[in-house]
């Protein structure tokens, strides 16, 4: 999305995606790239714990980024070698507090931006010596202020489709999808990672008369799909889709989002009134956002089934409440392209 920002912004701007874990390859992928205790529900307890460990107790968080910038600091250098670049955008925490530490000390030399797209929990996707922290709620300038003061802190659009610049009606998304005009829609969503108990959210859902439809995000997963299908292929009421970039006019067609991984996706619905609730895999950097989320009031957070079947029945019963204000931020392509030599 930031590419494209960019290159339409500036046609002219050659724009280059490096994949910094990638090419660091070796033990840094292996470690970055665990899915294990994220597909495993009864291993997301080692996941929780490692976050709390790395990255919340200070002294070991330390020498972690101390490590972590070791080893990653020569795929750093030797990606900016290759492309001499004019500005660096970083999208992955651990990339951004190697450079980050690059910049305090001089070693690169060009500005850098963090593209933020959590609401909380931003240790290391903001760092001293970033020149610019774009973030996705204006919510989150405190936390990044206190971890990187003197950065330069901007609420941006522009990290999602930029549909979600302009607002849409429930019943023209409803019409363009083949969705029903009448009723409840939920969406419910496991995240890129299809983590969480989807299929809880879904019978709950289900259990609720006033919910017609039950749209089913699996991403790019086939197994997951292939699961959820096994249990539902019967229920009329559920719509089992793969991967879709017409996620701005869904947000708009549904009522309710009941999503397990914080980030973009309960931002989406934010902006277009579809009202958010976190439910199914509250561990690690989620646990956080969460508790963000109800500090805030951007999304209703549902500890179990129980409580999930209430969110919903209170969502569907609020009026919708869209954003249109977030197609009024500055782009986060002005922004990068305000850090232009000259």
């Amino acid at each position: 999305m930031i590419r494209d920002g960019l290159v339409a912004a500036r046609p002219d701007a050659v724009v280059e995606i490096r994949d910094a874990v990638g090419e660091a390859g070796g033990i840094v992928q292996k470690l970055v790239g665990q899915e294990a205790p994220l597909q495993k529900r009864w291993l997301n307890w080692f996941f929780d714990a490692e976050y709390r460990l790395l990255f919340r107790f200070a002294p070991v968080r330390g020498l972690i980024t101390w490590l972590g910038t070791r080893i990653g600091r020569p795929t750093v250098r030797r990606l900016i070698a290759e492309a001499r670049p004019d500005v660096i955008v970083s999208t992955y925490p651990g990339t951004t507090e190697v450079l980050g530490r690059l910049r305090r000390r001089g070693d690169v030399q060009v500005p850098v931006a963090s593209a933020i797209t959590d609401l909380s929990a931003l240790r290391m996707w903001a760092s001293r010596g970033v020149d610019l922290h774009l973030i996705t709620h204006r919510e989150s300038a405190p936390e990044v202020h206190a971890i990187a003061p003197g950065s330069r802190v901007v609420w941006a659009r522009g990290m999602t489709s930029p549909e979600f610049d302009e607002p849409v009606a429930q019943d023209a998304a409803r019409a363009a999808l083949g969705l029903p005009a009448g009723g409840g829609i939920v969406i419910v969503s496991g995240g890129g990672w299809g983590v969480g108990d989807m299929a809880g959210a879904i019978a709950t859902a289900l259990s609720l008369p006033q919910v017609e439809t039950v749209v089913v995000l699996c991403g790019r997963s086939d197994a997951l799909k292939a699961r959820l299908a096994g249990r539902f292929a019967r229920e009329e009421r559920v719509q089992l889709w793969g991967f879709t970039d017409r996620m701005s006019e869904l947000m708009a067609a549904a009522d309710v989002l009941v999503h397990s991984t914080a980030g973009l996706t309960v931002l989406e619905a934010w902006i277009r009134g579809c009202r958010p609730i976190s439910y199914g895999w509250g561990v690690a950097h989620i646990r956080l956002n969460n508790q963000a989320f109800e500090r805030f009031g951007i999304a209703e957070v549902a500890p179990n089934r129980a409580a999930l079947r209430g969110a919903v029945e209170r969502a569907l019963a609020e009026p919708r409440r869209p954003h249109p204000e977030y197609g009024e931020q500055p782009s986060a392509a002005e922004e990068i392209l305000a850090l232009l030599p000259g």
